[in-house]
């Protein structure tokens, strides 16, 4: 199969499906977005281009493509930017934002809740707007604060083929109960202590499987083609879901189990203030487009298409119509 991002939809077009799926499904939508974008175009304001901004992010590709869409919006709405991306892992990331090297950098509101706050996984809350106004609450006390969060949450997810879901009637994780004891699972080694993973599965769903066993994370998708698990733990924004949609599909986490996810912008007051407005605005106005099918095709056209992260950051904000 080529993977070529001709081969899939533009993003405006991915996210006008997602809004309807959403639709459909209850009603409303989280991101707002139709086929004609997400709608406000960055107006550039003169005063901002007194500010210097430098944009931070963490060592991975949805990360920099995360920084990238930041920067360039800001740097449209007026501001002098640089770019601090691909600084390490979130510890190396906070402490580049608390020594001032960088004004600040995308962060998950269950990695920081976690790592930097001591919350136990399954005491993070699964609804990102509570999971939000936990983590902005712990950062306030550190002098930082954080923005609202994205649509989309990078969590992990019970996957399958698509075959294997149309065989057994899997939609939701609920739907394996009376079926996981003939199915195999695989996950990371640290899956067994994991809310998101073996154990959430165990203790809130009550599920039992025929065997669990340790992989790479790297191998998560190969233990599926080459028929060795029924069911792996993915990540719900993989490039590998876009680009092979019709191969592999997540079931939906209907207990609302796993962590949320969500990417908050995190920074601190002081630069907020020298900033101005247009700083919150803009960083929340660009993410607003960006729900789990469209960060799963960013990440795509970078891991699988070979583009840069820069390019598909700015075919993304002109595509939803911030940017000409």
């Amino acid at each position: 199969m080529k993977n070529s991002v001709r081969s899939r939809l533009p993003i405006a077009a991915v996210a006008a499906v997602a809004l309807i799926l959403g639709l459909s499904a209850c009603g409303s939508s989280d991101s707002g977005t139709t086929a004609e974008g997400t709608g406000k175009r960055i107006v550039s304001n003169p005063a901002n281009g007194k500010v210097t901004l430098t944009i931070g992010s963490k060592n991975f590709t949805e990360q920099i493509v995360l920084g990238e869409i930041y920067s360039q919006g800001l740097e449209a709405a007026g501001y002098k930017i640089k770019k601090d991306l691909n600084l390490g892992s979130e510890t190396v990331a906070l402490q580049a934002l608390k020594a001032g090297q960088i004004s600040g950098y995308p962060e998950y509101a269950s990695t920081a809740l976690t790592s930097f706050f001591g919350v136990d996984p399954e005491k993070v809350p699964a609804n990102a707007q509570a999971a939000y106004a936990q983590a902005n609450g712990d950062f306030k006390k550190q002098n930082l604060e954080a923005f609202p969060p994205t649509p989309f949450a990078s969590a992990n997810a019970v996957g399958t083929l698509k075959s294997t879901a149309q065989k057994l009637g899997l939609t939701d994780i609920s739907d394996l109960k009376g079926k996981s004891q003939d199915l195999t699972l695989y996950g990371s080694p640290e899956c067994r202590q994991r809310i998101d993973c073996l154990l959430g599965l165990q203790e809130n769903y009550g599920l039992q499987f025929k065997s669990f066993t340790p992989v790479d994370i790297a191998l998560r998708y190969e233990v599926l083609d080459k028929g060795q698990a029924d069911l792996s733990i993915l990540f719900t924004t993989d490039a590998q879901l876009a680009a092979q949609k019709n191969k592999y599909v997540i079931l939906n986490d209907d207990k609302h189990v796993f962590p949320a996810g969500n990417v908050l912008f995190v920074t601190d007051p002081s630069t907020v203030s020298k900033a101005g407005p247009d700083y919150e605005k803009t960083i929340t106005e660009v993410q607003k487009g960006l729900t789990i099918p469209v960060m799963q095709e960013l990440d795509a056209r970078v891991d699988i298409d070979k583009q840069t992260p820069e390019q598909v950051a700015s075919d993304y904000l002109k595509e939803d119509g911030f940017v000409k």
